[in-house]
């Protein structure tokens, strides 16, 4: 099995290639939606701040962009790709479910921190792989859609581990996972 891994911004993706189809960075063309030719891009640039419109959030299925003019666009998100942003912490966190990625502040900015991710087939989507969370606390990550995960995380010897899913249904907003 080949592995590939991508950076994007500060956060390193582990694609394992053969068992997970990533989708193109193409939005769907619906009523109502904007077409997002690289809608990964975008989402990079409004969380690291390159971008900086009035509000955006991220939910499972959309990216919804207000600007200073209050005009709002929402890009639907790639078919067979879930964003989920998770921000570990030891003692503050922030009850969410629904990404913003122009508000939501985590507690540990700027750390590293060694994450492993399996699907509940046993796959290995990330195994021991670094990541460094951003100014706002969170470490961003897009996986397949429509499976369940296990996710640990280490930061200086303190581990966090959940189980997550990427259904249409569920978060993309993830500050439950204290460090201990």
């Amino acid at each position: 099995m080949k592995k590939q891994m991508w950076i994007i911004g500060s956060v390193a993706v582990v694609i394992v290639i053969g068992t997970y189809l990533f989708a193109s960075n193409t939005g769907r063309d619906e009523a109502g939606t904007a077409n997002a030719p690289n809608i990964r891009t975008l989402v990079e640039d409004i969380s690291t701040g390159k971008e900086t419109p009035e509000s955006a959030s991220i939910n499972a299925k959309q990216l919804i962009v207000t600007d200073q003019d209050q005009h709002t666009t929402t890009y639907d998100l790639p078919e067979n790709e879930f964003f989920l942003s998770i921000a570990p912490y030891v003692d503050q966190t922030h009850p969410c479910a629904i990404h913003s990625l122009t508000g939501c502040q985590g507690e540990m900015s700027n750390e590293e921190f060694n994450v492993t991710i399996h699907d509940s087939e046993g796959n290995t989507l990330m195994k021991d792989s670094m990541m460094k969370s951003g100014a706002n606390g969170f470490m961003d990550l897009w996986v397949p859609r429509d499976r369940t995960y296990l996710i640990r995380i280490v930061h200086d010897g303190k581990v966090a581990e959940t189980q997550l899913s990427t259904y249409d249904n569920d978060d993309t907003c993830i500050t439950t996972m204290q460090l201990s």
